[in-house]
C-alpha cells in the first residue's frame, strides 16, 4: 500500500526579501524544523519551501497534485498575499491545515525596542508576525469555499500545538488505509437484521477502497488443500496465542486450524485487508465445517490488523478497520446487557475477537450451538483490557449517507458472562442510562466497534478529512 503523504510549503512575500536582510533564511528555517517534526514511519513529507509569489503557487499547486499528496500543511511565517496561498490548495485539491506558530511564546520587547535600526526592527517583527495573513486567508478559503483547519501555537515546545499536529496526521494515514483497503465480502447477510444491510458503493464513495466478493465455496476448496503438517502448526500456534481449555479435544482445535491456516491462503490470495462475511451452510457438509470452525482463525487475523466481522456486518468492519488502523485495536461488539446497580453495560459478541487488546489470555471454549447460526464448535471468551476505551460505528442515515458515531469510556473489572464470548463492563461519563438513549438515538446498526484509548479527537479529524458527519456522544 502506498504509504501515506504529506504536504508542506511556508509563505512569504518576495518584496521583502531585498528589503531585510536574513529575513528569508530565517523563514525557510522555520519551514525546515516543522518539515523535521512532521516526518515519521510511514509518512512522506513532500515540503515545497517557501512560496512567495502568485507564479511559484500555481507551479506549487501542479507539484502537490502531482505527488499526490493526502493533507496539506500551511506553515504561516509571515506575512504573505492570500494570492500566494489559493492556488497552491486549489489545484492541490487536498484537505489543508493551517499552522499560526509563532517562533517563540513573546517577542524579547526590551531588547527589540533598544534597535537603532528601523528597518532591522521591521525585519525582526516579520519574523514574528505569522498570525497576521491568517485572517486574510481565511477570508479567501471560505469564499473559495475550501474547508481549512487551523492549529494555533508556538515552534517549539508546546505539546498542546503539536500533539493536534500529530492527530492530524494520523487522521490522514488512517484516511490513506481506509482509501487502499481492500474488503472481503464472504457468504451473505443474516436474515432479517434489516439494520446491517449497508449500501456498498456509499462505503467506496465515502472511504474509498475495493469490494471483493468472496465465495463460501473457495474457502471450502482451500481447507481441502492444508497439509498435516500446516495444521499441526497452527495447532501450536493456538497453544501459544489462546488459552485452551481442557474440555477442547483434539480433533476440533485440528478443525479450527485448517480452517486457520486456509484463511490465511484466502486472505493473502485477494490481498485483503478486512473481511465480513457469514453463511449458514446448511445443505452443504463442506461449506458448514468451514463456517462452524471459523472463529479462532478470524480471532487471529483480526490481531494482525485485518479485522473479521461476523453477520455480514460492512459497517461494523468498516469501523473495526478504522480503530485498528489508529492502533486501538477494534473488536465486534453490541449491548448484551445493562447493569444498573454497578451503573454498566455489558457488550460483547460471539465469533471472533481482537486478541491483541484482551485482558490477559483470550479463553477458548467448546460450544454445542452456536445461538442463532448453525453448527457447533471453538469460541473465544474474552474482555477489553480495563481502562479508557472507544466505541465507534459507522451510521448509515435515512438519507443514505453514512457518518461516524463515537462514545469514549472505561472498560472496568467486574463478572461478565462467561459463556464462550467476548464480554465486556463499559461505564460511560454520563452514565448507562442516558448513554444507551443517545447512542441509540443515532441510528446505529446494534453492533459497534470498540478500541482501547480515548480516540475522539482523532476520529473526529478522520470525519472532518473525509467530509463526513462525527457524533460523540460523551
Amino acid at each position: 500500500m502506498r504509504s501515506c503523504r504529506i504536504g508542506l510549503f511556508g509563505i512569504g512575500l518576495d518584496t521583502y526579501w531585498p528589503q531585510f536582510q536574513g529575513l528569508k533564511a530565517r523563514l525557510e528555517g522555520y519551514l525546515d524544523q516543522v518539515e523535521k517534526k512532521l516526518a515519521r514511519p510511514g509518512i512522506e513529507v513532500v515540503n515545497l519551501g517557501l512560496i512567495d509569489s502568485p507564479p511559484k503557487a500555481l507551479e506549487a499547486g501542479h507539484r502537490f497534485r502531482c505527488e499526490d499528496v493526502d493533507l496539506i500543511f500551511l506553515h504561516v511565517t509571515t506575512y504573505a498575499l492570500s494570492s500566494t496561498v489559493l492556488p497552491v490548495v486549489q489545484r492541490a485539491k487536498v484537505p489543508v491545515v493551517v499552522l499560526n506558530l509563532a517562533p517563540e511564546p513573546a517577542m524579547d520587547y526590551a531588547s527589540f525596542n533598544q534597535m537603532r535600526d528601523r528597518t532591522a526592527m521591521t525585519g525582526e517583527w516579520l519574523g514574528s508576525c505569522s498570525a497576521c495573513p491568517v485572517p486574510e486567508i481565511a477570508n479567501v478559503f471560505n469564499r473559495a469555499r475550501i474547508p481549512f483547519h487551523q492549529i494555533t501555537g508556538i515552534l517549539h515546545n508546546d505539546p498542546l500545538c503539536w500533539d493536534e499536529v500529530d492527530a492530524w496526521i494520523e487522521a490522514a494515514r488512517v484516511a490513506n488505509v481506509m482509501f487502499h483497503n481492500r474488503l472481503g465480502l464472504m457468504g451473505h447477510y443474516y436474515g432479517g437484521m434489516l439494520d446491517v444491510v449497508s449500501d456498498l458503493t456509499q462505503h467506496c464513495a465515502t472511504f474509498g477502497g475495493h469490494m471483493e466478493i468472496i465465495e463460501v465455496d473457495e474457502l471450502a476448496a482451500l481447507r481441502r488443500e492444508m497439509t498435516a503438517q500446516e495444521i499441526s502448526g497452527r495447532v501450536d500456534e493456538f497453544y501459544k496465542k489462546f488459552e485452551i481449555g481442557p474440555d477442547c479435544i483434539r480433533a476440533e482445535l485440528e478443525r479450527a486450524a485448517r480452517t486457520s491456516v486456509a484463511l490465511d491462503h484466502l486472505v493473502e490470495k485477494h490481498d485483503l485487508g478486512s473481511l465480513a462475511y457469514y453463511y449458514m451452510g446448511t445443505g452443504n457438509a463442506e461449506n458448514e465445517d468451514a463456517i462452524s470452525s471459523i472463529i479462532l482463525g478470524n480471532s487471529l487475523l483480526t490481531a494482525r490488523g485485518i479485522p473479521v466481522a461476523g453477520e455480514y456486518e460492512v459497517k461494523n468492519v468498516q469501523a473495526m478497520k478504522i480503530m485498528d488502523a489508529f492502533g486501538a485495536g477494534g473488536s465486534f461488539t453490541e449491548y448484551y446487557a445493562m447493569d444498573f446497580k454497578d451503573d454498566v453495560v455489558l457488550m460483547g459478541h460471539d465469533g471472533p475477537g481482537h486478541i491483541a487488546i484482551a485482558q490477559g489470555k483470550t479463553k477458548v471454549r467448546p460450544l454445542e450451538v452456536y445461538h442463532g447460526k448453525v453448527g457447533r464448535g471453538l469460541s473465544v471468551e474474552m474482555s477489553v483490557k480495563h481502562g479508557p476505551v472507544t466505541l465507534l460505528s459507522v451510521v448509515q442515515t435515512s438519507e443514505g449517507k453514512l457518518k461516524l458515531l463515537m462514545a469514549e469510556g472505561e472498560s472496568v473489572p467486574g463478572p461478565i458472562l462467561e459463556i464462550g464470548n467476548t464480554n465486556s463492563r463499559y461505564r460511560f461519563s454520563i452514565g448507562a442510562r442516558r448513554f444507551v438513549n443517545e447512542w441509540n438515538v443515532q441510528g446505529p446498526a446494534h453492533h459497534c466497534a470498540i478500541g482501547v484509548g480515548h480516540m475522539a479527537d482523532k476520529i473526529k479529524k478522520l470525519g472532518l478529512l473525509l467530509g463526513i458527519e462525527t457524533i460523540c456522544v460523551c
